[in-house]
């Protein structure tokens, strides 16, 4: 059994441990509802936009001039690829990194390994642990937009879409691709992969004649500048929306995360205490036995 002097100094280590942890958890806890609330109240917007955009996804695909025949052309054989991790900039967050790291390893070494092997593929990371990762392993890191994660903002993620959506209509790429985690609750991420360009119509209609029957629009003033305006607008809220459900999932899946190191050390913090109670008893008997040994030796 391990001495009195040891399991005093265990037991202030696993205390100052789970005091951190506590804080972690409670910091990350007042971050999750402060997301959580935007990111429930950008949704039904965001998806009300998306709906929009795909019932005129008809108009899109005449338009043979500028940024939407580029946006609906098909991909070459050689497509050049730019794959974005969205992740953290800390750990201490359960599997969050981690699934990000593997979903991102998959697509090079599986689904675009042959592009990867030309020097097609791109990476871009939006995440200071994917990136070191990455780069330990000496995987080709591109470029990174770290900072992002440290001061999240509609306003702070504007350039960075703008960025994007000119590589993509200059034809520096052929594909955009996001790999993050999407916020469902506390518990909960739902790790996706997400096409930000070229736009993917996720309703298809069958029959396009009788979508156009049921659905018609009044362009005013006219449907170039209005669909000038609203492509560029729904994709920067797009990217927005990923990175806010990214910085939401971190904050919910850290508080998971320190609520059961709080609670493994509260668990071992009791099994410690037992130990030094034990040890202490067993140190007190053995004086009482030496104290008696010597009085009967007298």
């Amino acid at each position: 059994m391990a001495n009195l002097k040891e399991v005093r100094t265990r037991i202030n280590s696993v205390n100052s441990t789970m005091q951190i942890t506590s804080a972690m958890k409670m910091v990350s806890a007042s971050k999750l509802r402060k997301s959580q609330t935007t990111i429930a109240a950008l949704r039904p917007y965001a998806s009300k936009l998306q709906e929009i955009r795909q019932h005129l996804s008809t108009a899109l695909q005449s338009s043979t001039e500028g940024v939407f025949a580029k946006i609906h052309k098909e991909n070459p054989e050689d497509e050049k690829i730019l794959l974005i991790p969205v992740a953290s900039n800390k750990g201490l967050c359960g599997v969050f990194n981690v699934n990000v790291l593997r979903e991102l390893l998959h697509a090079l070494n599986e689904d675009f390994k042959v592009q990867y092997e030309k020097g097609n593929v791109d990476i871009l990371c939006i995440s200071k642990k994917i990136e070191e990762t990455l780069r330990f392993r000496k995987y080709r890191v591109a470029s990174n937009e770290n900072e992002l994660l440290d001061k999240l903002s509609y306003d702070n993620t504007i350039a960075f879409a703008e960025r994007l959506m000119n590589d993509f209509t200059d034809e520096k790429y052929d594909r955009i691709i996001f790999i993050y985690n999407q916020f469902k609750n506390a518990g909960t991420q739902i790790l996706v992969k997400e096409q930000f360009l070229p736009i993917v119509n996720e309703k298809q209609v069958e029959d396009e004649e009788d979508a156009v029957e049921e659905t018609e629009y009044i362009f005013q003033p006219s449907k170039e500048e209005i669909l000038s305006s609203l492509i560029p607008n729904s994709l920067k809220l797009q990217v927005y929306k990923i990175l806010l459900d990214s910085f939401t999932s971190e904050h919910g899946a850290r508080m998971v995360s320190m609520t059961k190191a709080t609670d493994n050390a509260g668990e071992l913090l009791k099994d410690l205490n037992l130990s030094y109670n034990k040890a202490r008893q067993g140190a007190i008997t053995n004086e009482i036995i030496e104290i008696v040994g010597g009085a009967n030796a007298l």
